[in-house]
Protein backbone atom coordinates (compact mmCIF):
# COMPACT_ATOMS: atom_id res chain seq x y z
CA UNK A 1 0.00 0.00 0.00
CA UNK A 2 1.34 3.28 -0.62
CA UNK A 3 2.13 5.78 2.50
CA UNK A 4 1.50 9.25 3.09
CA UNK A 5 4.34 11.20 2.39
CA UNK A 6 5.76 14.68 3.33
CA UNK A 7 8.63 16.84 2.08
CA UNK A 8 8.65 20.38 3.43
CA UNK A 9 10.74 22.74 1.10
CA UNK A 10 9.28 20.49 -1.54
CA UNK A 11 8.49 23.31 -4.20
CA UNK A 12 12.10 23.38 -5.71
CA UNK A 13 16.12 21.79 -5.53
CA UNK A 14 16.66 18.68 -3.64
CA UNK A 15 12.39 18.68 -1.87
CA UNK A 16 11.31 18.96 -5.51
CA UNK A 17 13.33 15.73 -6.68
CA UNK A 18 12.26 14.18 -3.82
CA UNK A 19 8.51 14.71 -3.97
CA UNK A 20 8.33 13.49 -7.61
CA UNK A 21 10.38 10.47 -6.77
CA UNK A 22 7.96 9.68 -4.06
CA UNK A 23 5.40 10.04 -6.66
CA UNK A 24 6.76 8.38 -9.10
CA UNK A 25 6.57 5.33 -6.89
CA UNK A 26 2.95 5.39 -6.20
CA UNK A 27 3.22 7.42 -2.64
CA UNK A 28 0.75 10.14 -1.54
CA UNK A 29 2.76 13.02 -1.52
CA UNK A 30 2.50 16.34 -0.21
CA UNK A 31 4.81 19.36 -0.24
CA UNK A 32 5.21 22.73 1.92
CA UNK A 33 5.86 25.73 0.21
CA UNK A 34 6.15 29.04 2.28
CA UNK A 35 5.19 31.45 -0.84
CA UNK A 36 4.12 31.55 -4.36
CA UNK A 37 2.28 28.64 -6.98
CA UNK A 38 3.18 25.07 -6.08
CA UNK A 39 5.34 23.34 -8.97
CA UNK A 40 2.71 22.45 -11.37
CA UNK A 41 4.34 19.32 -12.23
CA UNK A 42 3.79 17.99 -8.94
CA UNK A 43 0.68 19.28 -9.32
CA UNK A 44 -0.32 17.19 -12.31
CA UNK A 45 1.63 14.52 -10.39
CA UNK A 46 -0.58 13.87 -7.88
CA UNK A 47 0.81 16.15 -5.25
CA UNK A 48 -0.71 18.27 -2.08
CA UNK A 49 0.54 21.29 -1.86
CA UNK A 50 0.46 23.36 1.31
CA UNK A 51 1.64 26.37 2.32
CA UNK A 52 3.50 26.05 5.44
CA UNK A 53 6.34 28.64 6.98
CA UNK A 54 8.31 25.73 9.20
CA UNK A 55 9.19 28.66 11.87
CA UNK A 56 5.40 29.37 12.85
CA UNK A 57 4.16 26.11 14.75
CA UNK A 58 0.29 27.09 14.02
CA UNK A 59 1.27 26.57 10.21
CA UNK A 60 2.94 23.63 10.79
CA UNK A 61 -0.16 22.70 12.60
CA UNK A 62 -2.71 23.06 10.07
CA UNK A 63 -0.54 21.95 7.40
CA UNK A 64 -0.51 18.70 9.19
CA UNK A 65 -3.93 18.61 9.83
CA UNK A 66 -4.54 19.45 6.18
CA UNK A 67 -2.48 16.80 4.56
CA UNK A 68 -3.71 13.91 7.44
CA UNK A 69 -7.20 15.13 6.04
CA UNK A 70 -6.33 13.89 2.62
CA UNK A 71 -3.74 11.53 2.73
CA UNK A 72 -3.63 10.41 6.22
CA UNK A 73 -1.03 10.33 9.07
CA UNK A 74 2.25 10.75 7.77
CA UNK A 75 4.39 7.97 7.32
CA UNK A 76 7.14 9.36 5.98
CA UNK A 77 8.84 12.65 6.31
CA UNK A 78 11.98 14.28 4.65
CA UNK A 79 12.88 17.65 6.90
CA UNK A 80 14.10 19.68 3.74
CA UNK A 81 12.92 23.43 4.07
CA UNK A 82 15.78 25.39 5.25
CA UNK A 83 17.55 28.84 3.94
CA UNK A 84 20.77 30.73 4.15
CA UNK A 85 22.20 33.90 5.31
CA UNK A 86 26.19 33.63 4.06
CA UNK A 87 28.62 36.10 5.90
CA UNK A 88 31.68 36.16 7.78
CA UNK A 89 31.25 35.73 11.22
CA UNK A 90 33.00 38.77 12.40
CA UNK A 91 30.16 40.81 9.63
CA UNK A 92 27.33 38.79 10.14
CA UNK A 93 23.87 40.37 12.41
CA UNK A 94 22.41 38.00 15.06
CA UNK A 95 19.32 37.81 13.24
CA UNK A 96 21.30 36.14 10.55
CA UNK A 97 22.35 33.69 12.79
CA UNK A 98 18.32 33.07 14.16
CA UNK A 99 16.78 33.03 11.37
CA UNK A 100 18.68 30.14 9.54
CA UNK A 101 18.51 28.49 12.89
CA UNK A 102 15.01 29.36 13.39
CA UNK A 103 14.06 27.79 9.80
CA UNK A 104 16.68 25.05 9.16
CA UNK A 105 16.87 23.25 13.13
CA UNK A 106 14.00 24.87 14.92
CA UNK A 107 11.74 24.18 12.03
CA UNK A 108 13.04 20.79 11.69
CA UNK A 109 12.38 20.53 15.28
CA UNK A 110 8.85 21.56 14.64
CA UNK A 111 7.56 19.38 11.76
CA UNK A 112 9.75 16.47 13.19
CA UNK A 113 7.42 17.23 16.94
CA UNK A 114 4.30 17.19 15.27
CA UNK A 115 5.17 14.14 12.93
CA UNK A 116 5.85 11.81 15.91
CA UNK A 117 2.14 11.51 17.12
CA UNK A 118 1.23 9.46 14.28
CA UNK A 119 3.85 6.96 14.49
CA UNK A 120 3.90 6.73 18.27
CA UNK A 121 0.55 4.93 17.04
CA UNK A 122 1.39 3.38 14.29
CA UNK A 123 4.41 1.99 15.68
CA UNK A 124 6.14 2.42 12.35
CA UNK A 125 7.73 5.67 10.47
CA UNK A 126 10.47 6.97 8.52
CA UNK A 127 12.48 10.19 9.15
CA UNK A 128 14.97 11.76 6.90
CA UNK A 129 16.27 15.18 7.91
CA UNK A 130 18.47 16.62 5.56
CA UNK A 131 21.50 18.14 6.17
CA UNK A 132 24.63 19.24 4.56
CA UNK A 133 28.38 18.40 3.74
CA UNK A 134 29.00 22.02 5.44
CA UNK A 135 27.61 20.74 8.40
CA UNK A 136 30.16 17.88 9.03
CA UNK A 137 33.45 19.92 8.03
CA UNK A 138 32.56 23.53 7.94
CA UNK A 139 32.71 26.33 5.62
CA UNK A 140 33.63 30.06 5.86
CA UNK A 141 31.03 32.76 6.00
CA UNK A 142 28.36 30.07 6.55
CA UNK A 143 29.12 29.55 9.94
CA UNK A 144 25.38 29.75 11.14
CA UNK A 145 24.13 27.36 8.10
CA UNK A 146 26.93 24.91 9.68
CA UNK A 147 25.84 25.27 12.99
CA UNK A 148 22.17 24.33 11.85
CA UNK A 149 23.16 21.67 9.86
CA UNK A 150 25.62 20.25 12.21
CA UNK A 151 22.41 20.20 15.25
CA UNK A 152 20.25 18.29 12.61
CA UNK A 153 22.82 15.46 12.96
CA UNK A 154 22.24 15.73 17.03
CA UNK A 155 18.42 15.74 16.35
CA UNK A 156 18.37 12.77 14.32
CA UNK A 157 20.67 10.49 16.81
CA UNK A 158 18.69 11.31 19.50
CA UNK A 159 15.38 11.11 18.58
CA UNK A 160 16.45 7.28 16.48
CA UNK A 161 17.36 6.54 20.04
CA UNK A 162 14.36 7.68 21.41
CA UNK A 163 11.76 6.14 18.98
CA UNK A 164 14.18 3.03 17.54
CA UNK A 165 11.78 1.06 20.26
CA UNK A 166 8.83 2.14 18.58
CA UNK A 167 9.76 0.83 15.21
CA UNK A 168 10.74 4.42 13.88
CA UNK A 169 13.84 4.98 11.90
CA UNK A 170 15.18 8.61 11.58
CA UNK A 171 18.75 9.15 9.33
CA UNK A 172 20.44 12.15 7.76
CA UNK A 173 21.76 12.96 4.39
CA UNK A 174 24.23 15.25 4.10
CA UNK A 175 24.54 16.41 0.23
CA UNK A 176 27.45 17.82 -0.84
CA UNK A 177 27.02 20.86 -3.55
CA UNK A 178 24.08 19.93 -5.65
CA UNK A 179 22.69 21.64 -8.89
CA UNK A 180 20.48 23.48 -7.60
CA UNK A 181 19.25 27.70 -8.16
CA UNK A 182 21.22 27.90 -4.97
CA UNK A 183 24.80 26.74 -6.64
CA UNK A 184 23.75 28.12 -10.16
CA UNK A 185 23.61 31.50 -8.41
CA UNK A 186 27.37 31.07 -7.71
CA UNK A 187 30.43 32.75 -9.74
CA UNK A 188 32.60 30.72 -12.11
CA UNK A 189 35.81 31.50 -9.66
CA UNK A 190 33.54 29.95 -6.72
CA UNK A 191 32.28 27.06 -9.31
CA UNK A 192 35.27 26.64 -10.29
CA UNK A 193 36.91 25.86 -6.48
CA UNK A 194 34.00 23.92 -5.27
CA UNK A 195 34.76 21.71 -8.13
CA UNK A 196 38.62 21.35 -6.93
CA UNK A 197 37.45 19.89 -3.76
CA UNK A 198 35.04 17.08 -5.23
CA UNK A 199 37.36 13.64 -6.51
CA UNK A 200 33.60 13.18 -8.60
CA UNK A 201 34.79 16.54 -9.95
CA UNK A 202 31.24 17.78 -10.37
CA UNK A 203 28.00 18.76 -9.00
CA UNK A 204 25.50 16.44 -7.66
CA UNK A 205 21.85 16.03 -9.44
CA UNK A 206 18.77 16.61 -6.72
CA UNK A 207 17.58 13.27 -8.29
CA UNK A 208 20.71 11.60 -6.97
CA UNK A 209 20.19 12.88 -3.67
CA UNK A 210 16.14 11.83 -3.79
CA UNK A 211 17.42 8.14 -4.30
CA UNK A 212 19.50 8.20 -1.21
CA UNK A 213 16.39 9.51 0.90
CA UNK A 214 14.31 7.07 -0.97
CA UNK A 215 16.33 4.40 0.16
CA UNK A 216 16.57 5.51 3.59
CA UNK A 217 12.86 4.86 3.23
CA UNK A 218 12.63 1.85 2.07
CA UNK A 219 12.01 -2.02 3.50
CA UNK A 220 15.41 -2.79 2.66
CA UNK A 221 16.74 0.18 4.87
CA UNK A 222 14.73 -1.14 7.68
CA UNK A 223 18.01 -1.67 10.27
CA UNK A 224 18.90 1.70 8.82
CA UNK A 225 18.78 4.44 11.98
CA UNK A 226 20.86 7.07 13.23
CA UNK A 227 23.31 6.88 10.24
CA UNK A 228 24.63 10.16 8.15
CA UNK A 229 25.02 9.32 5.03
CA UNK A 230 26.93 12.07 2.54
CA UNK A 231 26.03 12.40 -1.14
CA UNK A 232 28.69 14.64 -1.98
CA UNK A 233 31.01 13.35 -4.41
CA UNK A 234 33.91 12.43 -1.84
CA UNK A 235 33.97 16.16 -0.81
CA UNK A 236 33.44 15.52 2.91
CA UNK A 237 35.35 12.02 2.98
CA UNK A 238 36.74 10.73 5.89
CA UNK A 239 33.39 12.32 8.51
Amino acid sequence: MSRSVLVTGGNRGIGHAVARAFAEAGERVAITHRSGEPPRDLVDAGCLAVRCDVTDTEQVEMAFKDVEARHGPVDVLVANAGITRDNLLLRMPEADLGAVLETNLVGTFRVLKRATAGMLQARKGRVVLVSSVVGLHGSAGQTNYAASKAGLVGLARSYAREMGPRGVTCNVVAPGFVDTDMTRALTEKQRDAALAKIPLARLATPEEVAATIRFLTSDEASYITGAVIPVDGGMGMGH
